[in-house]
């Protein structure tokens, strides 16, 4: 590679990166049905035409800021996991748990571009699927190693069977991400890291306003009583 294709290829990389974060911006005040490549050239002094040679169209400039965001969050409980030792699982969870809503109320219209109202006539492309499970698979990791140590205890008395219904989706997830679990730790483990998703949106979208002062310590109540419910306990001291 010749040094001024290199330097091309920077320029266009750097412009590639200033596009997105004006595109960033403009979500921050208009939202993602609001997203205007037109406007976006504008405000970086360009001519309308020239923006398309790098987004063709403001759903690839969504994908490119749908893709980054869950990246981000990825990395984040990624990073999260990675800090905690491998045998204390409760830990592990709850780090992960914590790094997420961290990163939702540092980012909040990143986190609103991809958990929020799904954007009028766009459909995400199949290269959102992978940086969209990144976080989903370190939450299974940490079942997976405390069901291979014999540390996962699943409160199962008292709860209602799981549907037959289930089986079929068990069997695709235990391929993809929860093998061996059973099928009533997967149906939990996904209505525990709903319960964790849903707490953070109901506090980023404001339905806790006049309602809960500490959310902290709520998310943290709730995201201890989901992992109660997995059976995943406090490692001995």
């Amino acid at each position: 590679m010749n040094a001024s294709r290199t330097a091309r290829e920077r320029v266009r990389a750097e412009l590639i990166g200033e596009i997105k974060d004006v595109a960033r911006r403009q979500l921050a005040v208009d939202g993602a049905t609001g997203l205007s490549l037109r406007a976006v050239a504008r405000e970086l002094g360009m001519v309308s035409s020239a923006i398309y040679r790098y987004f063709p169209s403001r759903d690839e400039l969504l994908t490119a800021l749908i893709i980054e965001a869950f990246n981000a969050v990825g990395e984040a409980a990624e990073a999260a996991d990675a800090a905690c030792p491998r045998d204390r699982y409760l830990d592990r969870w709850m780090a992960i748990c914590r790094a997420i809503r961290a990163w939702a109320l540092a980012n909040p219209h990143e986190y609103a571009l991809i958990h929020g109202s799904p954007v009028p006539g766009y459909v995400a492309p199949q290269d959102t699927v992978a940086p969209a499970a990144r976080d989903a698979f370190v939450m299974a990791a940490i079942l997976r190693d405390a069901e291979g140590a014999g540390k996962l205890t699943p409160r199962t008395a008292g709860l209602p069977p799981v549907p037959p219904s289930f089986a079929q989706d068990a069997e695709r997830l235990r391929e993809t991400l929860f093998a061996p679990l059973s099928h009533d730790v997967i149906l939990q483990a996904l209505m525990a890291w709903t319960s964790v998703y849903g707490t953070i949106s109901f506090e980023l979208f404001g339905m806790y306003k006049n309602v809960i002062e500490d959310r902290a310590a709520t998310f943290d109540y709730n995201a201890l009583a989901q992992a109660h419910l997995l059976g995943l306990t406090p490692a001995p001291r």
